[in-house]
């Protein structure tokens, strides 16, 4: 199958997706809802689209193409309005999070299409196991070449991404000692991880033919990279944020991605090379376990630092850029959180410390989702 053109899109526009938990109201495990709740959202005219995922206890919403943050806001609440009101209908609760802090995955079930019976039928367990919640935003490229460009430059940036959405600390009911266990779950897959190392799109289409000429890849969707190009979007797709805990966040955390692409553009800071990558999964590493407070490598300069000392002078440096963009709202808040607030898997931590019942952890969690209120909460 060929790769296909790069189709032009508008340069530094976003799009976002987010996976949502479907739980109960009784003792807030997962729920197989997903195939109601799409039955009851049919007809309605949305900004973007709900969709369903890997299981019938997730249930996927994207946006359309959106200018900057406000747009991404806007577009977010109002699909969340028609995905809370069908939620209440079937009295189920909607929640963020990367994890389910103690659903079992052996209880899930397959979504009923071609595809995902394909996967399961291909990964086993794995893919029930991957009842996990993610967060994928799309940035804007006006060409192929701009595209790897970019991809490889913000590829430096992935452990921001992780410790800013970290939502997944307890899995099957243990506190994992992770920020964002979720992505243990994807990197179990065998074509995740990084992107190869290609600064033209002839070098990547050479590349793409090779894997698909070993029979191992039909198309891009078969790739579970931490960043992959979309060309048939124009973009490029970043795949490694939890599902944050409110959609005020995610939308934080994509106008972050635009500015960081409105400085990649506008100053071309980095000639990307291989050697860049010689620390990138150790810093991923480093921002799953141990979000703000993991080491970060510098890839260029090999310096050591802490994740959050490096999260600030970037969120700083991209002061004028996120004026630009009218995202310096946006990145204001994200500073707070690396500053003094703290991440989501926080927030859940503190709340089992006060409660000490998952389940109840989970009612608060939905309890924040569901409501248009989405202004920041202290982690303890």
């Amino acid at each position: 199958m060929s790769l296909g053109p790069f189709t032009k899109s508008g340069a530094l526009s976003i799009g976002i997706e987010l996976e949502l938990q479907i739980v109960n109201r009784h003792n807030y495990d997962l729920m197989p809802c997903a195939p109601d709740l799409l039955r009851l959202l049919q007809g309605h005219k949305l900004p973007g689209v709900v969709t369903p995922e890997m299981t019938e206890s997730m249930i996927e919403l994207a946006t359309g193409i959106c200018t900057g943050y406000d747009d991404a806001l806007s577009q977010l609440t109002e699909i969340q309005g028609a995905l809370v009101e069908a939620a209440n209908k079937l009295d189920v609760g909607l929640a963020g999070g990367g994890t389910h802090p103690f659903q079992h995955w052996a209880q899930q079930r397959i979504f009923d299409k071609p595809r995902f019976l394909q996967l399961s039928e291909l990964y086993g367990y794995l893919s029930k196991q991957f009842t996990v919640f993610g967060q994928h935003v799309h940035l804007g490229c006006p060409d192929a070449d701009t595209a790897l460009y970019t991809l490889h430059c913000i590829s430096r940036f992935i452990p921001h991404f992780i410790a800013l959405s970290a939502s997944s600390p307890y899995v099957q009911g243990e506190d994992t000692g992770f920020h964002s266990a979720r992505l243990n779950s994807v990197f179990a897959f065998p074509l995740s991880g990084r992107a190869p190392f290609a600064l033209t799109w002839e070098d990547f289409e050479r590349y793409f033919d090779k894997m698909t000429a070993t029979g191992v890849v039909k198309s891009m969707k078969d790739f579970y990279w931490d960043i992959r190009p979309k060309p048939e979007y124009g973009t490029i797709e970043v795949r490694v944020m939890d599902t944050p805990l409110t959609i005020t966040k995610a939308a934080r955390i994509a106008a972050y991605i635009q500015t960081l692409g409105a400085y990649i553009r506008r100053e071309r800071p980095f000639q990307p090379q291989e050697d860049d990558y010689l620390v990138y999964t150790f810093n991923r590493f480093q921002a799953c376990r141990f979000g703000f407070d993991g080491t970060f490598v510098d890839p260029a300069t090999r310096e050591h630092r802490t994740l959050r000392e490096d999260l600030i002078r970037t969120l700083v440096k991209l002061e004028g850029h996120a004026a630009d963009c009218k995202s310096d709202v946006a990145l204001r808040e994200l500073l707070a959180d690396v500053s003094a607030r703290g991440n989501d898997a926080e927030w859940i931590r503190a709340v089992f410390s006060r409660e000490h019942h998952l389940p109840e952890v989970v009612r608060q969690q939905a309890g924040r989702w569901m409501v248009h209120t989405n202004e920041p909460h202290k982690s303890a």
